[in-house]
């Protein structure tokens, strides 16, 4: 794997890359390190699931910036699978802790962030341009509030092999197809896994797209409606109930996220929704069950669209760390291309950037079987869509409000009474008649 330019880089080197940035303002950078600069940056991060990308982030990218600067970054790594979450609401509410973080769920951490927008512009203009949807989440009344890293991508995964025995050549392009392939493998005791508990990933990438699918969004676009309450609702509702009684196996309806990649990988489903995650494990520790694994796009609904649901991770600044310029320097410097490019690189294009400077970036067609998740890319919401991103919309996903409808509708309550719950809890959250 190629290596940054930059960790062989002279200071001068540096210093010219910095003040060379398209937009950047180069001199305060320069002059303010020549006076005084930090001894310690400190930088939050999620596992990321992804071994070489967090290596390559730990044995290049922060070994070459203090060789350039002097200054240390000070890496605090948290669980994966919303583990950072509240983790960060803690040092935002006490206003200690890191000066920067890469993490999702940035609604709830909006207030604290200092503007960026000298750094966003700048990276999408040298890389391309930014994807429109991901500017819902990161722009705020009109300033960048965080850099997008990447998406996550989360598509359906599965094991062709059995589909190949059960007669299922082609993955179900449609909702109904893929319960009718469902109902087969069950029968051949290869069920489906759809993780449907309280999650943070794994449950909203296929529920989410199966709603909008139908037609149906939680809420209007200005966010002050509840949309939910919809006869598509309650067919997207007993869609999903016979789905799970006929094709899925009977604990996925309380799956956190690590558990579907369980199940598959010790042979319990022959489907769910995930990341690439599964076949990277796969392929490093079951090498034979490595080779039958493909992915595919989820299926349209009876509209005929076809969705996903993005899995965002930003990065932003506090406004309360000690120095948020020397933070806000540092971020540039790792979202230049020099250094930017063979990170993704490096994750195997686990993490999709939200720019279309990547859209032909070699490293898609490594693996055909990761191609599939470029999609994702063109046809992601964010799970708000088409409301804003806001920290209501925070209280609708940390409460699992939606997956919630849909899980209790599974195990047994009527539909009209999970619709109803959910669009009183929606009215409340919301504050919305």
């Amino acid at each position: 794997m190629a290596q940054p330019a930059q960790s062989k880089a002279t200071r001068r080197d540096f210093l010219k890359l910095a003040a060379g940035a398209a937009g950047v303002a180069s001199g305060p950078f320069i002059s303010r390190h020549a006076q005084a600069k930090p001894t310690t940056i400190t930088f939050a991060r999620e596992s990321s699931y992804v071994k070489n990308f967090d290596e390559h982030f730990q044995k290049v990218l922060v070994p070459a910036y203090q060789k350039a600067t002097g200054i240390k970054i000070e890496y605090q790594i948290q669980a994966a699978g919303g583990g950072a979450v509240p983790q960060l609401v803690s040092m935002v509410e006490n206003k200690s802790g890191a000066d920067l973080a890469w993490v999702q769920q940035e609604w709830l951490y909006r207030d604290a962030l200092v503007d960026v927008s000298d750094i966003a512009e700048a990276v999408g203009k040298e890389q391309g341009g930014w994807y429109d949807e991901i500017k819902a989440l990161s722009v705020d009344n009109g300033k960048w509030k965080s850099v997008p890293q990447a998406n996550i991508g989360q598509l359906m995964v599965y094991r062709k092999d059995w589909f190949d025995e059960a007669g299922i050549k082609k993955f179900p392009d449609t909702w109904d197809e893929f319960l009718e392939a469902g109902i087969k493998l069950k029968a051949k005791g290869h069920p489906f896994g759809m993780s449907m508990g309280h999650g943070f990933a794994d449950n909203y990438s296929w529920l989410y797209p199966l709603l909008w699918s139908y037609g149906v969004t939680v809420m209007d676009k200005t966010g002050k409606k509840v949309a939910l309450d919809s006869s598509e609702t309650a067919k997207a509702v007993d869609f999903v109930r016979r789905l799970y009684k006929e094709a899925c196996i009977e604990d996925c309806v309380g799956w956190l996220d690590p558990h579907n990649n369980k199940a598959f990988l010790t042979s319990q489903i022959s489907c769910t929704n995930n990341a690439y995650s599964i076949m990277v494990s796969a392929k490093r520790d079951l090498p034979e069950m490595g080779k039958v694994i493909d992915h595919a796009l989820n299926p349209k609904g009876p509209t005929g669209q076809r969705y996903h649901s993005l899995v965002p991770v930003t990065h932003r600044v506090f406004a309360y760390g000690p120095d948020p310029q020397a933070a806000k320097d540092f971020l540039r410097w790792i979202m230049d291309p020099k250094q930017y490019r063979p990170w993704v690189s490096s994750g195997d294009m686990f993490f999709a950037p939200y720019l279309h400077g990547f859209d032909k970036f070699p490293d898609w067609d490594i693996e055909p079987r990761v191609k599939p998740f470029q999609k994702v890319l063109e046809t992601g919401k964010l799970t708000s869509w088409p409301a804003p991103a806001n920290r209501a919309h925070g209280a609708v996903v940390n409460r699992w409000v939606v997956i919630d409808m849909f899980s209790k509708a599974c195990t047994g309550a009527p539909t009209k009474s999970v619709i109803a719950e959910a669009v009183g809890q929606l009215k409340q959250i919301y504050g919305v008649a």
